[in-house]
């Protein structure tokens, strides 16, 4: 794994939370090279930390809008470079 990789913040709205979505989340970081994590926030958006290449990366976020878009109203989206701060994805709680 590189020390040097893509990071994505994402902060999904509307009805993300006490729906399964953080598991569904992790579910689909098993079939991508990514690592950081998915955490509830307090005014009922979800947010993510995804890390990995930038490909990686995109391909990931990509399937969860695709897989969760029932749920999700608005997406924001924050990409910049550095070094990798997590070694696995996990659910934050």
């Amino acid at each position: 794994m590189s020390t040097h990789v893509s990071h994505r913040e994402v902060w999904y709205s509307g009805h993300v939370q006490g729906v399964g979505f953080r598991a569904q989340v992790l579910g689909i970081a098993r079939g991508y090279d990514v690592t950081g994590f998915v955490q509830n926030l307090t005014d009922g958006r979800v947010y993510l930390h995804a890390e990995g290449s930038g490909n990686e990366v995109e391909a990931f976020s990509e399937e969860i809008i695709k897989s969760l878009d029932g749920h999700i109203r608005d997406v924001e989206i924050r990409d910049f470079a550095g070094v990798r701060t997590s070694t696995q994805f996990i659910i934050k709680r």
